[in-house]
């Protein structure tokens, strides 16, 4: 031992050792002389039977992540709307944290450091989870949450969930795929507000038309919400002329892209306005379309056609190519496959020049309509564009959420995980919009920050992981949202 003072140095020399057992005796008596008259605290480290060795951890918890988690769903009043079911909260939280099945979540809540349910409980509450009124509460707390009034604005698209099966029932049907794949799949129209905030989640046969999708839709989020105005944007996939019909017999309101079959009169009008002339990028053309007696089913409605050069130049691409593969087919250089520029007439091939002309003067446009009163195109337009909001929905859902239900051969069970995956998806997007993170990075981060429980003798002791500030940031914003 030594001290010093004022310059002076003191030592004190306890003695001397030759073997591990004096040296070990030598440190007991200088710590003890080192204490001197201060008492010590028994923790009953010798009483928990672990002299020596290191402490027991009583559990450990991804706290942070969690109660993040939890503290949306609870704003977003799915548990109010939920009775409080804990089993529903768990498998909503579980998809976020680890997609996965629904008995394997039950080892994701256990590594978060929940307490699962057992898996009988679950398979008894699943049959709840798939009733339609079970549906309709979730998406009720989501009207809710985003404030619908009487003139609300939704988006709406459409996606097919294949299965790894071959075998058909009813529900699980092959039909149209983007994907082009031909095993059986259902289809989901996802309805949602301007932001891209899910609203409402329906599920259809898989060899439903997707035209098919968007009134039944529309009329059960107006019926559940009590809304008379509603407009509805979606792409021109989603529009038939019985759905435009439908839409205007329903009196509302409706911001449509639109396909251009011919071509339109104001396009032609400038072309032989200006001839010869480079289209401005940019330009838009309007078309009004008033009612007339003969059409007094309808409001008035007005068409915008848009020209992008970037748009222009990506189809006149495809059209090159299509062109001179139906060049060679004609020349029998390749074989005859599906090419919309070949005409066929008996054994005599040849190119269409005609619809390769309508197809050159229509590159680049794209035609945008709708029935509101007084429309402005940059409202129109920009409305339109915001598309792609749901489209983001879609592919969180598909990608961060797993929505493709792969393990599910039963309707209900299929139908309770699209409601799952329907209130995580509507927790993610507020996560997502209130950090500026990808909910896959937020939960990346804050998986690795743990509360733990130590068992010291009679003595619990918490501690946590030091977390970093931008994490810290991320849910303060999660907690005390911007208003």
């Amino acid at each position: 031992m030594h001290s010093s003072r004022r310059g002076s140095r003191s030592i004190e020399h306890l003695g001397s050792a030759h073997d591990k057992a004096a040296i070990e005796a030598l440190k007991a008596v200088a710590a003890q002389r080192i204490l001197g008259d201060q008492g010590e605290l028994d923790l009953g480290f010798g009483a928990a039977g672990v002299s020596g060795g290191p402490l027991p951890i009583t559990s450990s918890k991804m706290a942070h992540l969690c109660e993040a988690l939890s503290g949306v769903y609870r704003e977003l009043g799915f548990a109010r709307a939920t009775g409080g079911d804990q089993v529903f909260e768990e498998l909503v939280i579980a998809r976020i944290l680890e997609p996965t099945s629904k008995l394997d979540s039950l080892r994701v809540l256990a590594e978060a450091g929940l307490a699962p349910m057992s898996y009988p409980t679950l398979n008894r509450r699943l049959p709840m989870f798939a009733e339609p009124v079970w549906r309709q509460k979730l998406a009720a707390a989501c009207a809710a949450y985003a404030g619908l009034d009487s003139a609300t604005l939704v988006l709406y698209d459409v996606t097919t969930l294949y299965f790894e099966t071959d075998k058909a029932d009813g529900f699980r049907e092959p039909g149209f795929s983007k994907e082009r794949r031909l095993e059986p799949q259902i289809t989901v129209g996802l309805l949602t507000d301007a932001s891209g905030f899910p609203l409402m989640v329906e599920a259809f046969e898989g060899n439903k038309a997707e035209t098919l999708t968007l009134m039944p839709t529309l009329r059960a989020f107006m019926t559940a919400h009590q809304l008379t105005n509603v407009t509805v944007v979606a792409d021109a996939g989603m529009i038939s002329a019985d759905n435009k019909t439908a839409i205007e017999d329903a009196g509302l309101s409706f911001i449509l892209g639109e396909k251009i079959p011919t071509v339109p009169y104001v396009i032609s009008k400038w072309h032989n306005n200006n001839p010869g002339r480079e289209i401005p990028d940019g330009l838009v053309l309007t078309q009004p379309w008033p009612a007339t007696s003969k059409t007094r089913h309808r409001r008035n409605q007005v068409v915008y056609y848009q020209y992008k050069a970037d748009r222009a130049r990506r189809s006149l691409r495809g059209i090159d190519e299509q062109i001179a593969k139906a060049q060679k087919a004609v020349e029998g250089k390749i074989p005859v496959k599906r090419n919309r520029f070949v005409t066929l007439k008996g054994a005599a091939k040849s190119v269409n020049r005609d619809l390769e002309t309508k197809a050159r003067t229509l590159a680049g446009w794209k035609a945008y309509a709708t029935n509101i009163d007084s429309p402005t195109v940059d409202f129109v337009i920009g409305t339109y564009h915001e598309l792609w909001r749901i489209e983001k929905s879609f592919r969180m859902s598909k990608s961060d959420l797993a929505a493709r239900p792969i393990f599910h051969r039963k309707e209900d069970s299929i139908r309770a995980h699209l409601a799952v995956v329907f209130a995580a998806l509507a927790v993610t997007r507020i996560i997502e919009a209130r950090t500026g993170w990808s909910i896959k990075k937020f939960v990346t981060t804050a998986r690795r920050y743990r509360t733990i429980t130590v068992q010291a003798g009679e003595h619990t002791i918490t501690a946590a992981d030091p977390i970093p500030d931008d994490l810290n940031e991320a849910l303060r914003a999660i907690r005390e949202p911007a208003h």
